[in-house]
């Protein structure tokens, strides 16, 4: 195991796996799991997205995103509404319901990072994040 360790690359992929484990089990009662949660973050720094608009920007297959839409709509998280700009388009905006299922699932997102970055003091866990936010700001975008 040693040997794997030593690419940081995989031990980011583990640690990702690990750390969307520890976030699903947390979303779990809701019936919602971490891809949910990443498209209602999502809308929430938004105005509303077209369907395509998200999947760019979430690296998710169109399909999935159009079934992840339709979960959050049963919910009465996020809706559909005509375009602005275009009338045969539809965005994707979040609701006040969604809004406070994200403000009631940050303590579940802040105990699964506690777990996940558990052997860190808080001065690491700060370096870390910056560390990560730099990668994701080169790499993600």
């Amino acid at each position: 195991m040693r040997g794997l360790h030593a690419d940081s690359g995989y031990l980011l992929y583990r640690l990702g796996l690990r750390s969307g484990q520890l976030f699903n089990a947390f979303l779990q009662e809701s019936g919602l799991r971490m891809r949910h949660y990443a498209l209602l973050r999502f809308l929430a720094t938004s105005r509303g997205a077209l369907q395509r608009e998200l999947s760019t920007s979430l690296g998710y297959d169109p399909s999935a995103i159009v079934g992840l839409v339709d979960d959050l709509e049963k919910l009465g998280f996020a809706e559909r509404r005509p375009s602005p700009d275009d009338r045969r388009s539809r965005i994707v905006v979040l609701t006040e319901a969604g809004r406070a299922f994200l403000r009631d699932s940050d303590e579940a997102g802040l105990r699964a990072t506690d777990q996940l970055l558990g052997p860190l003091n808080p001065a690491e866990r700060e370096t870390l994040h910056a560390l990560l936010l730099r990668i994701a700001e080169d790499g993600l975008t």
